[in-house]
């Protein structure tokens, strides 16, 4: 008789979620967090027209009301139409505030002093732009940006750093990739928005997965089995290629750093984010 030890047996599925439950639970956080600790009313949310920040603003209309909801398109000379027309879908749905901000002007006025900037960095400028954009309307207004990150993306260290990751609330970011899918579906977001290939929309023809190099349905399931602190063997031995659980875990282990606090240089056993933490910060 085989026998098998406890690492050979892993979670059938580690992604499965009661989307109810979750929508229920989030809507709480944005309410707890945003009115009740910090005293305000109103969320901004950048919307991009992918399924990630349409799920965010569906739970901060129901979470808030329509009304004190304010999404903003912020398109580049570049973007996808279709993407700006998924973004007014979202927000007929909603009935919130809306409004279209094109950055190509504030983001040329700079790329124009460093006309050899690639693709990458021309991205990482307009994701910058548009969350400067998402704070100072939130000032205008009263309440602050609500930001639209999943924990694939975070954990894949497929982010601009200071931009996607900056606004101080996040209600999916405990949420991966096919997880925002389910609870997408569950919301009543429009199938074109969740059925749509996953983009950042800053470069034409770019795709999430193309620049990935791996479907997030493959990608997920990897990134919490590791989680859960199951060896690379382990994973490959059910179903997962080597080359698939080697390029997760290395994305995993080498972006550590873009999901970490600025690092202080520490002169005293008080210094903030490394000794001076209470437990609202852990």
């Amino acid at each position: 008789m085989k026998t098998y030890c406890v690492e050979d047996i892993l979670p059938p599925d580690p992604l499965a979620i009661d989307a109810a439950l979750v929508e229920r639970w989030l809507e709480r956080f944005i309410v707890n967090e945003l009115v009740r600790r910090r005293g305000m009313s109103t969320a901004v949310v950048g919307l991009s027209g992918g399924v990630d920040s349409a799920v965010t603003a569906y739970l901060c209309a129901r979470a808030l009301g329509p009304e004190n909801l304010y999404c903003v398109r912020m398109p580049y000379a570049t973007s996808s139409p279709e993407s700006l027309e998924h973004a007014a879908m979202v927000v007929r749905a909603l009935g919130c505030h809306e409004r279209t901000i094109e950055i190509t002007a504030a983001v040329d006025g700079y790329l124009r002093f460093e006309p050899e900037a690639d693709g990458r960095r021309r991205g990482n400028v307009m994701a910058r732009t548009r969350m400067l954009v998402l704070f100072d309307l939130s000032q205008k207004h009263g309440g602050l940006p609500i930001g639209t990150g999943n924990k694939s993306e975070r954990l894949l260290g497929y982010f601009t750093w200071h931009a996607d990751d900056t606004p101080p609330l996040n209600p999916l970011g405990d949420l991966f990739k096919t997880q925002v899918w389910a609870l997408a579906r569950h919301l009543g977001v429009p199938r074109e928005i969740v059925e749509k290939a996953p983009s950042a929309d800053l470069v034409r023809g770019t795709t999430d997965e193309s620049e990935l190099g791996i479907s997030y349905p493959r990608a997920d399931p990897i990134l919490a089995y590791l989680l859960m602190g199951y060896r690379r063997p382990t994973i490959e031995r059910h179903g997962y290629s080597s080359a698939e659980v080697g390029l997760v875990h290395g994305r995993l282990e080498s972006t550590h750093w873009k999901r970490h606090q600025p690092t202080t240089a520490m002169l005293t056993n008080t210094a903030i984010n490394e000794f001076y933490l209470r437990p609202v910060d852990y």
